[in-house]
């Protein structure tokens, strides 16, 4: 049973030992207030859908000759198109 309650100052002697003059307490000052964004994360991502949406397809890559001879394996007949 304690006899009276402990200040800050004297739990941390307790368990840390006197210390040095290196150790002292000092008062945090309180965050600054956060600026609320304007547009919500779903109006971002829908803005960033429809401006995907608008660029050009890219054109269709020739095929490479040279890769798909190179894919096949030596002794096996190419599997059959889908």
């Amino acid at each position: 049973m304690r006899l009276r309650p402990l200040t800050e100052a004297e739990a941390y002697a307790r368990c840390y030992g006197e210390g040095d003059d290196n150790v002292r307490f000092v008062k945090v000052e309180p965050r600054r207030p956060r600026f609320f964004a304007r547009v919500s994360g779903e109006d971002l991502r829908r803005a960033f859908e429809s401006r995907l949406n608008r660029r050009e397809p890219d054109p269709e890559p020739a095929p490479d000759v040279a890769l798909e001879e190179t894919t096949e394996t030596p002794g096996r007949e190419p599997a059959a198109a889908a």
